[in-house]
């Protein structure tokens, strides 16, 4: 059982896509796991009560930061293709894990693109990670 406790030392292991394309890694922070709906306002006559109904998902962004990414290859090719013009939604997974590697939690984010990467700053004299930032829109998760 998960406990609502805080956990220290902890990371998030994340997988989007397929193994050719897409993107797997490891990140201290993440953001943007959140859901918003459009609901449309109906009312029928002699009715004093409105009804909604369900409209659409609007776009939330998810925001990745201060990781590495574990396929360069795969996240290259995604990347390649956003370039020329294919985007491709793909669905991913987020997991929270402890210091031993324990999993606490998990998310699915669903129809997830990627819309910003920020490399590190090259500097020879400082270790720097991988990934300083990565964005990607998404419809949803859970």
């Amino acid at each position: 059982m998960l406990s609502a406790e805080y956990v220290p030392n902890t990371y998030f292991e994340v997988s989007f896509g397929v193994p050719t394309v897409g993107m797997s890694g490891y990140f201290t922070s993440v953001s943007g796991l959140s859901m918003e709906f459009e609901y449309e306002t109906y009312s029928e006559g002699g009715c004093p009560y409105p009804r909604y109904f369900f409209k659409n998902v609007v776009p939330q962004t998810l925001v990745l930061e201060q990781g590495t990414v574990t396929s360069t290859d795969a996240f290259a090719a995604w990347v390649h293709m956003l370039n020329q013009g294919m985007h491709m939604a793909v669905n991913g997974i987020i997991s929270l894990k402890d210091h031993t590697g324990a999993l606490r939690r998990t998310w699915m984010v669903n129809d997830a693109m990627v819309v910003k990467y920020v490399g590190p700053s090259l500097d020879a004299m400082q270790p720097m990670l991988a990934v300083s930032r990565i964005e990607l829109q998404h419809n949803g998760c859970i």
